[in-house]
C-alpha cells in the first residue's frame, strides 16, 4: 500500500518516469490521464503508453490527446509498463484484476492527484486512484482498484475496500466501512459508523442512516432498499 499523495508505488523506478497503459478508454479513462498530467506537472513520475479497452472508444479523442490505443483489456500484462485500471464498474475492475493475475503478470500503479489531501495515516492500495480535490483526513484504508472521484471527503477512521467506487461528491463520516465492490452514486453521503455492504449500489444524493445489506440497492434522500417495481423515496409522492 502507498501513504501520501506521491503517486509512486513500492517498486516505482527512480531513474525515469514509470511507464504506464490505462486500461479503459471511455471517459473517465481520459481524466485519468488528465490527472497523470497533473501529477507530471509537478515531477515527471509518469509516461504514458497508451489505452486497453474491450469496446469502441471515441478514437479521435484519443488521437487528441496523442495516444494510441493499445488493444483488449486482454492484452494486460504483455506491455512493459505498470497499469491502472481506469473504469467505473468495479466488478469490471476485478475482473481484469483477475486476468492480470491468471498468467500474465502486471504491476498497478496509484495515483492520487496533487490537490487531494491525505492525512498522513492514510494509504491508498495497489490501483487506487484519488482525483483531484478530495480530502482524507486520519486513518482512512483505500483498497486495491478502489476509486474515490473528485470532491468526495472521507473522515477518519474509514475503510474503502477493493474495488469500491465513490462517484464524485460523495461523503463518508467517520468509521464508516465501504464494502468490496460497492458503488456510491454522486452527492450521496454515509453517516458516522454506518456499514455499506459488499457490491451494494447507493442511488446519487441519497442520505445514508443504517447499514445496508451485501448487493442491496438503496436510494432517495434518505436511503432505503429498493422495493420490486418502485423506487423507494422518503419525502412527498
Amino acid at each position: 500500500m502507498q501513504q501520501g499523495p506521491t503517486g509512486e508505488g513500492a517498486n516505482a523506478v527512480t531513474l525515469g518516469p514509470t511507464p504506464l497503459v490505462i486500461v479503459g478508454a471511455g471517459g473517465f479513462g481520459r481524466e485519468v490521464l488528465e490527472l497523470v498530467a497533473d501529477i507530471n506537472a509537478l515531477r515527471p513520475l509518469f509516461a504514458v503508453r497508451g489505452f486497453l479497452d474491450d469496446g469502441a472508444p471515441d478514437v479521435r479523442a484519443l488521437q487528441r490527446l496523442g495516444l494510441p490505443l493499445l488493444g483488449p483489456s486482454s492484452r494486460i500484462g504483455e506491455v512493459d509498463a505498470s497499469y491502472v485500471i481506469a473504469i467505473g464498474s468495479g466488478s469490471s475492475r476485478r475482473r481484469i484484476d483477475a486476468l492480470a493475475h491468471g498468467g500474465r503478470q502486471a504491476e498497478f500503479g496509484t495515483l492520487v492527484h496533487p490537490t487531494a489531501t491525505l492525512g498522513r495515516d492514510v494509504l491508498v492500495g495497489d490501483g487506487g486512484i484519488v482525483a483531484a480535490g478530495s480530502r482524507l483526513t486520519t486513518h482512512v484504508a483505500i483498497g486495491r482498484h478502489a476509486h474515490v472521484n473528485v470532491n468526495c471527503t472521507i473522515g477518519h477512521d474509514v475503510v474503502v475496500e477493493d474495488f469500491a467506487t465513490l462517484f464524485p461528491g460523495v461523503h463518508l463520516g467517520g468509521g464508516c466501512v465501504i464494502g468490496a465492490g460497492a458503488t456510491l452514486g454522486m452527492g450521496s453521503v454515509v453517516l458516522p459508523g454506518v456499514r455499506v455492504g459488499r457490491d451494494a449500489v447507493v442511488g446519487a444524493g441519497a442520505v445514508v442512516a443504517r447499514d445496508v445489506a451485501d448487493g442491496a440497492t438503496v436510494v432517495g434522500p434518505v436511503a432505503r432498499p429498493t422495493l420490486a417495481g418502485r423506487v423507494a423515496v422518503d419525502g412527498p409522492a
